[in-house]
């Protein structure tokens, strides 16, 4: 007998293949920024500004690779660097807000594209997605031990 967690381990592997959220190089056929910008992006708005090392811990990354990642935000005008507002060493990457406008722009899409996925769905069908996923989610997290700050 097939386990229930097989099913969602198909259904992840499926979803994951789909191009609703992003293409090949990254960005979705409509989108404005690619998927490793929008998520920088994303925890620095939720989050406040952010070292390096901050970014690290938050993301389970190098810091070779966040450095190459804010650089190219940086370059398209999405983050500054700015001293660290609580008087550390480090300085710390903020949202402009060319990369709030971005953002906010990159949202809306991906947004938009889940409405028409879910024309024919209930709200409340949507409402317990959004329910289970958020605790998928919260489960990740808790395991790994890098919980994602929720508005």
């Amino acid at each position: 007998m097939t386990r229930p967690t097989h099913e969602v381990e198909y259904e992840q592997m499926l979803l994951s293949r789909h191009g609703l959220l992003q293409n090949k190089g990254g960005r979705r056929k409509d989108g404005l920024m690619d998927h490793s910008a929008y998520i920088l992006l994303s925890r620095v708005r939720i989050q406040g500004p952010m070292s390096i090392g901050e970014l690290s811990d938050a993301f389970g990354l190098d810091a070779s690779t966040l450095n190459r990642q804010t650089a190219a935000a940086m370059r398209a005008g999405l983050v500054e660097r700015i001293p660290d507002p609580e008087g550390g060493m480090a300085r710390k990457f903020r949202i402009t807000d060319e990369g709030a406008r971005m953002l906010d722009a990159e949202r809306e899409g991906l947004v938009n594209s889940l409405e028409r996925v879910m024309a024919n769905w209930s709200d409340e069908d949507i409402s317990g997605f959004a329910s289970y996923l958020r605790r998928f989610n919260t489960d990740i997290e808790r395991l790994g031990g890098r919980p994602w700050p929720r508005p």
